[in-house]
């Protein structure tokens, strides 16, 4: 198995769970602020406070309703814990992990900025220059070690201030926000930054519009508006991004997951059609140029009314994204006959058990062919240059006394991954543009908020409270990796 000489291998990581610093040079607050920490078992929760003074929270929770009480915003509340206010301190530390990544042989880094440390409420007029001067700085240190970054415009970072006065994506107001705040980093960076994103896992807006959207409240209308906002948004980017710079390349990002029936049920064959659909309607749209018809006839029948104009389908259409990227950690299993898989011991909390493979302490199964089938997938339904910008495992990694940690666990799973990668564009022909594995760097977990749900391939001393001198010790998968990066991915052993 080869893969092309030119490709991108790497790591990636979000700034409101990774950079911290979150009240330091000019930075004003965003979505993920204001949400605490949780568990396996504790769902993170968002603080609120309505004009009488009332405070409260209320629980976040990927897939499941979420709305705040009337008259509540989201705001930092005393007495809570809240990870990202400092993440794991790339702010002060990047050019440390900057370095451990060069030492690891990246030639790729995906990074998001932080929209609100850019403008501080998100639809200022100027930038804040200190914003502007650390992500310099950051860009720098990858110029020296010949490392590409990957940027990310918003990766669940919508300025808080555009929730509290416009109710998040559901406004058409932050269109324009967004494509002012783009046009500020495209034109300051150019020539440092050839490769962007614009909204991270982009269908987070069904799934956690919170996170995907800043929506305080997740009707499907609201859904529907935010969606079609940030799909006008990020036709607005690549129109732009070509007119900076022609070396500019824009792409999408998306969470993926591949979906099996349980049984042969036509039942359950449907069933997964639809989630296949609710899936992947954001990337028919961003890289197919159009409303598939699906959604359209879905939101004829819920009554949904989009604040539309007909200039907005033009821009779909006529500026799709570049090429499209996309998270993919596991698989899930669909079916009609849940009391059929309860019987046979296959349901638990996360939903049907898939028998044939393992799973962390978190529920998530390691499925060794998974990034066969959604490169597979994604290449045969957009020919477009595709980039897994998220895979990994999260696991409760242990610092020795001798400060080394031994995650056999993580190079068993990664070897599987990159199998299955190679085989899709050795065996099956799919254009694929790098690998940046989830995380570079240990950081919070995005969906429990914890600490001790370890990614990175350097483990940094950081509990769940904060707590830790903040040191980086490389793991045993960081020579691994090295390993693999250094062979172009045939040294898997």
């Amino acid at each position: 198995m080869t893969l092309p000489k030119n490709f991108m291998w790497g790591g990636a990581s979000a700034a409101n769970q990774y950079e911290g610093g979150f009240d330091e040079g000019g930075k004003g607050l965003n979505a993920i602020d204001v949400l605490t920490n949780g568990s396996a078992t504790e769902p993170r929760k968002v603080t609120w406070k309505k004009d009488d003074g009332e405070t409260g929270t209320t629980d976040l929770v990927w897939g499941k309703k979420f709305a705040l009480p009337k008259r509540a915003v989201p705001q930092l509340v005393d007495g809570y814990y809240y990870p990202s206010h400092q993440g794991t301190d790339f702010y002060h530390h990047y050019q440390e992990d900057i370095k451990y990544m060069a030492q690891m042989g990246f030639n790729v880094f995906r990074l998001s900025l932080n929209w609100s440390r850019i403008l501080s409420n998100g639809d200022d007029e100027t930038p804040n220059q200190e914003g502007l001067e650390f992500y310099d700085k950051v860009f720098a240190e990858c110029a020296k070690y010949g490392i590409e970054p990957l940027v990310t415009l918003s990766h669940y970072e919508t300025p808080l201030s555009l929730i509290q006065r416009f109710g998040g994506w559901k406004d058409r107001h932050l269109i324009d926000a967004f494509t002012h705040y783009a046009e500020i980093v495209m034109k300051h960076y150019k020539g440092k930054v050839r490769y962007w994103l614009t909204f991270n896992e982009i269908n987070a807006m069904d799934m956690a519009p919170y996170m995907g959207g800043g929506l305080i409240d997740d009707s499907e209308q609201n859904r529907a508006q935010g969606a079609h906002n940030q799909f006008v948004a990020s036709s607005k980017v690549v129109k732009l991004a070509h007119e900076i710079d022609s070396n500019n390349q824009v792409g999408m990002m998306l969470a993926y997951s591949a979906l099996y029936p349980y049984t042969c049920d036509p039942a359950d064959q449907v069933k997964v059609m639809q989630a296949k659909q609710e899936m992947l309607f954001y990337s028919d749209v961003q890289a197919g140029g159009r409303y598939p018809d699906y959604r359209l006839k879905q939101y004829e029948r819920d009554g949904v009314k989009l604040d539309d104009k007909p200039e907005d389908y033009d821009l779909i259409k006529n500026y799709p994204v570049d090429f499209l990227s996309f998270s993919c950690y596991t698989s899930n299993v669909l079916t009609t006959h849940h009391k059929e898989a309860e019987a046979s011991g296959n349901v638990s909390a996360g939903g049907v058990v898939n028998p044939y493979l393992e799973s962390n302490a978190w529920g998530w199964a390691t499925d060794p062919d998974v990034l066969r089938i959604a490169l597979n997938d994604l290449w045969d339904r957009y020919h477009k240059p595709l980039f897994i910008v998220e895979n990994g495992l999260g696991w409760d990694d242990k610092l020795e006394e001798d400060h080394s940690i031994h995650d056999d666990y993580r190079i068993k799973y990664l070897r599987s991954q990159i199998k299955s990668m190679e085989q899709a564009v050795n065996i099956d022909g799919v254009d694929l543009m790098g690998y940046t594995m989830w995380s570079a760097i240990d950081l919070v977990s995005n969906g429990t908020g914890e600490m001790k749900k370890r990614y990175g391939f350097v483990y940094v001393d950081r509990d769940d409270r904060g707590n830790g001198s903040l040191k980086r010790y490389p793991k045993d998968s960081f020579n691994w990796y090295k390993k693999v990066i250094a062979s172009n991915g045939k040294d898997l052993d």
